[in-house]
């Protein structure tokens, strides 16, 4: 929560924003505006389609990784990227391979660009910054002191590679080089040196300026799962289960237990927090059927979506636009720059990531909602690279920017309701698996091995 706290604070800057352009690509994937008629599944390629070109035709000419925005603010410029955005890019990729809105060979040769970038830019023990300069891989600080490695950040960008690793296997030269950089990455990230001098919790930032000073031990239950997964699951420098039991799982806002609106909360912040907390670490990570001696992670992620459409249905604030189908409180910009909107931080912004992201808990429901957003507001919020960041009728606002961490699980999560394409590759490989048993996680994936 501090991280989107910094966050916010830095993302007032967009209010003095201005548009970036794209670069022009002969491969560029064009757009379309609304589409009358459309049938569900149609309506859901036209999504994927157009907010993939967010990553594909908007992605860093050098490097191929994900833009942070698509405005850029007066504190930083056109060359910075996002490591944990670029990570759901990559995830983005595969379902855009998948859906043929790309072909293959264009998919391995942009995959191909972005290994070769990531293996020769900047890390901390083999973990990347929240920020690089996408055409000299040179850090770029989030903040005075957060100019060294982004434990969370990184461990995004791995569920994406990993995703990737599984899914590019084919015995051609190209392919096997994107396996190849893939696991020097992995192997090389020192998941232990972020223990602290071996304390039993993982520490989100260290920096060779700053050392330990950030000071932010990573507890739960948020949107880091996904690290904690990740650093069990390693070969070369991983960390024990106790500091899974006794650092993430001790926070005091990881058992909940409390009934919302008549669903049971088993874990995290009064009402669930913003929606993003079940949905970052689960682009890759399958709740289905997912549990361990804390949660079923199909119900904490299912009745947390629940909770938060039906906040927005009582809408105790009385705030213009909320209902059945405009829902949807998690982290975005807003019209006093950048919030993490929640049941208990409510400002009167629906962010379409949150109840579009939500596809796989609440088919029904994200329907409803995805077709609200998309004929009855339409061009208010639907633009180039699919729905803009987010909107208040309240405020009669409108976003007109993008973000990459908002785009990203779009697509995949959408992908995942539809095929489970990017939760089998990720579930499938060994790494995880290992991982996944080493904390005790029950899951019919690891059924299968």
């Amino acid at each position: 929560m501090k991280k989107i706290l910094l966050s916010a604070f830095m993302a007032v800057a967009s209010l003095y924003s201005v548009a970036q352009k794209p670069a022009a690509k002969a491969d560029a994937i064009k757009p379309v505006g609304i589409i009358k008629n459309l049938s569900d599944s149609a309506l859901l390629d036209v999504v994927q389609r157009q907010t993939f070109r967010y990553f594909w035709d908007f992605g860093h000419p050098v490097s191929g990784l994900a833009r942070e925005r698509s405005n850029t603010s007066f504190d930083y410029g056109n060359e910075v990227v996002t490591i944990g955005g670029s990570g759901f890019g990559i995830m983005a990729m595969i379902a855009a391979d998948h859906r043929k809105f790309i072909s293959h060979e264009q998919s391995v040769d942009r995959m191909l660009k972005i290994v070769e970038f990531l293996f020769k830019a900047d890390a901390y023990h083999g973990v990347f910054p929240h920020w690089l300069n996408g055409e000299t891989g040179k850090t770029i600080r989030f903040g005075r002191k957060d100019d060294g490695g982004d434990l969370v950040e990184t461990a995004y960008l791995l569920q994406g590679l990993i995703c990737a690793k599984q899914y590019y296997t084919a015995d051609t030269p190209k392919e096997r080089r994107i396996r190849d950089v893939i696991s020097w990455i992995w192997g090389e990230t020192e998941w232990d040196w972020y223990t602290r001098e071996g304390r039993d919790n993982l520490y989100w930032h260290w920096s060779p300026n700053n050392g330990w000073a950030m000071n932010f031990p990573i507890r739960g239950f948020n949107e880091c799962l996904i690290t904690y997964i990740l650093a069990a699951s390693a070969d070369r420098y991983p960390v024990s289960a106790d500091v899974y039991h006794r650092g993430w799982a001790q926070s005091d806002f990881f058992k909940n237990g409390q009934t919302y609106y008549g669903y049971k909360l088993p874990l995290g912040f009064p009402y669930g927090g913003p929606l993003f907390f079940s949905q970052y670490s689960f682009l890759g990570l399958n709740p289905k059927g997912l549990k361990d001696r804390y949660a079923d992670y199909w119900e904490q992620n299912q009745n947390h979506t629940l909770i938060n459409r039906a906040y927005c249905i009582d809408n105790p604030k009385k705030f213009k636009g909320y209902g059945e189908n405009s829902w949807g409180l998690t982290a975005s910009d807003n019209y006093e720059g950048y919030n993490a909107h929640s049941p208990d931080n409510d400002l009167g912004v629906i962010t379409p990531t949150a109840a579009l992201s939500a596809f796989p808990y609440t088919p029904e429901y994200s329907m409803k909602a995805l077709r609200h957003f998309y004929y009855d507001l339409g061009d208010k919020i639907w633009g180039e690279y699919g729905f803009t960041d987010a909107f208040s009728e309240s405020k009669n606002w409108y976003a007109k920017s993008y973000l990459a961490i908002d785009q990203g699980p779009i697509i995949v999560m959408i992908e995942n309701y539809r095929s489970g394409l990017l939760w089998h590759l990720f579930m499938s490989a060994p790494e995880i698996q290992r991982g996944l048993k080493k904390l005790d996680f029950k899951s019919p994936e690891l059924a299968k091995k």
